[in-house]
Protein backbone atom coordinates (compact mmCIF):
# COMPACT_ATOMS: atom_id res chain seq x y z
CA UNK A 1 0.00 0.00 0.00
CA UNK A 2 1.64 3.48 -0.77
CA UNK A 3 1.89 5.41 1.71
CA UNK A 4 -0.85 8.46 2.57
CA UNK A 5 -0.95 12.33 3.75
CA UNK A 6 -0.94 12.94 7.55
CA UNK A 7 -4.61 14.52 7.31
CA UNK A 8 -5.66 10.87 5.65
CA UNK A 9 -3.96 8.92 8.96
CA UNK A 10 -5.74 11.65 11.28
CA UNK A 11 -9.06 10.82 9.84
CA UNK A 12 -8.25 6.91 10.04
CA UNK A 13 -7.07 7.08 13.53
CA UNK A 14 -9.85 9.42 14.85
CA UNK A 15 -6.85 12.38 15.95
CA UNK A 16 -6.21 16.14 14.70
CA UNK A 17 -3.27 16.21 11.87
CA UNK A 18 -1.00 17.83 14.72
CA UNK A 19 -1.16 14.63 16.72
CA UNK A 20 -0.09 12.62 13.84
CA UNK A 21 2.48 15.26 13.01
CA UNK A 22 3.73 14.39 16.66
CA UNK A 23 3.42 10.91 16.12
CA UNK A 24 5.73 11.32 13.01
CA UNK A 25 8.11 13.51 14.98
CA UNK A 26 8.82 11.21 18.03
CA UNK A 27 9.23 7.87 15.85
CA UNK A 28 5.91 6.32 16.48
CA UNK A 29 4.74 6.66 12.75
CA UNK A 30 7.28 6.05 9.54
CA UNK A 31 7.63 8.45 7.20
CA UNK A 32 8.66 9.55 3.94
CA UNK A 33 8.78 12.42 1.34
CA UNK A 34 7.11 13.03 -1.62
CA UNK A 35 9.09 14.02 -4.76
CA UNK A 36 7.25 17.87 -3.75
CA UNK A 37 8.66 17.24 0.08
CA UNK A 38 5.40 16.02 1.60
CA UNK A 39 5.15 14.16 4.34
CA UNK A 40 3.59 10.73 3.53
CA UNK A 41 2.48 8.45 6.50
CA UNK A 42 3.32 4.50 6.52
CA UNK A 43 0.31 2.75 6.53
CA UNK A 44 2.05 -0.16 7.80
CA UNK A 45 3.02 1.31 11.04
CA UNK A 46 -0.24 3.48 11.31
CA UNK A 47 -2.06 0.09 11.39
CA UNK A 48 0.33 -0.86 14.02
CA UNK A 49 -0.24 2.04 16.15
CA UNK A 50 -3.75 1.73 16.00
CA UNK A 51 -4.00 -1.88 16.83
CA UNK A 52 -1.41 -0.66 20.20
CA UNK A 53 -3.70 2.09 21.00
CA UNK A 54 -7.07 0.09 20.78
CA UNK A 55 -10.30 1.51 21.00
CA UNK A 56 -9.89 3.76 24.02
CA UNK A 57 -7.29 5.82 22.71
CA UNK A 58 -9.20 7.37 19.46
CA UNK A 59 -11.91 10.47 20.22
CA UNK A 60 -15.91 9.93 19.50
CA UNK A 61 -17.49 9.04 15.87
CA UNK A 62 -20.24 11.21 14.91
CA UNK A 63 -21.77 8.27 12.81
CA UNK A 64 -24.55 5.28 13.21
CA UNK A 65 -23.81 1.58 12.50
CA UNK A 66 -25.40 1.61 9.64
CA UNK A 67 -22.67 3.97 7.99
CA UNK A 68 -19.39 3.75 5.73
CA UNK A 69 -16.52 3.70 8.51
CA UNK A 70 -13.40 4.79 6.67
CA UNK A 71 -10.84 2.65 8.48
CA UNK A 72 -7.20 0.94 8.07
CA UNK A 73 -6.69 -3.10 7.76
CA UNK A 74 -5.24 -4.34 10.71
CA UNK A 75 -5.32 -8.09 10.66
CA UNK A 76 -6.57 -10.74 8.11
CA UNK A 77 -7.08 -14.05 8.43
CA UNK A 78 -7.75 -16.84 6.02
CA UNK A 79 -8.84 -20.57 5.63
CA UNK A 80 -9.87 -22.53 2.13
CA UNK A 81 -13.29 -20.69 1.74
CA UNK A 82 -13.51 -17.88 4.48
CA UNK A 83 -11.58 -14.80 5.87
CA UNK A 84 -11.35 -12.56 8.72
CA UNK A 85 -10.69 -9.51 7.95
CA UNK A 86 -10.42 -6.88 11.08
CA UNK A 87 -10.40 -2.56 10.66
CA UNK A 88 -9.63 -0.36 12.88
CA UNK A 89 -12.24 2.62 12.00
CA UNK A 90 -11.42 6.04 14.20
CA UNK A 91 -12.43 4.38 17.78
CA UNK A 92 -14.20 1.28 16.64
CA UNK A 93 -12.83 -2.10 15.13
CA UNK A 94 -14.80 -3.32 12.89
CA UNK A 95 -14.63 -7.33 12.26
CA UNK A 96 -15.28 -8.58 8.57
CA UNK A 97 -16.46 -12.23 7.62
CA UNK A 98 -16.10 -12.15 3.96
CA UNK A 99 -14.60 -15.14 1.17
CA UNK A 100 -10.99 -15.85 0.84
CA UNK A 101 -11.78 -14.64 -3.09
CA UNK A 102 -12.73 -10.91 -1.69
CA UNK A 103 -9.51 -10.71 0.19
CA UNK A 104 -7.52 -11.63 -2.75
CA UNK A 105 -9.50 -9.40 -5.28
CA UNK A 106 -9.36 -6.71 -3.08
CA UNK A 107 -5.51 -7.09 -1.88
CA UNK A 108 -6.59 -7.11 2.05
CA UNK A 109 -3.69 -7.25 4.25
CA UNK A 110 -2.79 -5.07 7.11
CA UNK A 111 -1.95 -1.63 6.25
CA UNK A 112 -4.53 -1.29 3.30
CA UNK A 113 -6.72 1.77 3.27
CA UNK A 114 -11.06 0.15 3.54
CA UNK A 115 -13.90 1.38 3.95
CA UNK A 116 -16.62 -1.06 6.06
CA UNK A 117 -20.04 -0.39 5.44
CA UNK A 118 -22.46 -1.68 8.44
CA UNK A 119 -25.95 -2.29 8.12
CA UNK A 120 -28.23 -4.69 10.13
CA UNK A 121 -25.59 -7.63 10.53
CA UNK A 122 -23.94 -6.93 7.27
CA UNK A 123 -20.44 -5.43 6.79
CA UNK A 124 -19.03 -4.86 3.53
CA UNK A 125 -15.36 -4.03 2.98
CA UNK A 126 -14.16 -2.17 -0.18
CA UNK A 127 -10.39 -0.80 -0.75
CA UNK A 128 -10.49 2.86 -0.88
CA UNK A 129 -8.20 5.00 -3.04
Amino acid sequence: MPPIRPGLAAELAGVSVDTVRRWCDDGRLRTSRSAGGQRLVDTVSLAGLLLERGAGGAGTSRRSARNRFLGIVTAVEVDRIAAQVELQCGPHRVVALVTREAVEELGLRPGVVAAASVKATNVVVEVVG
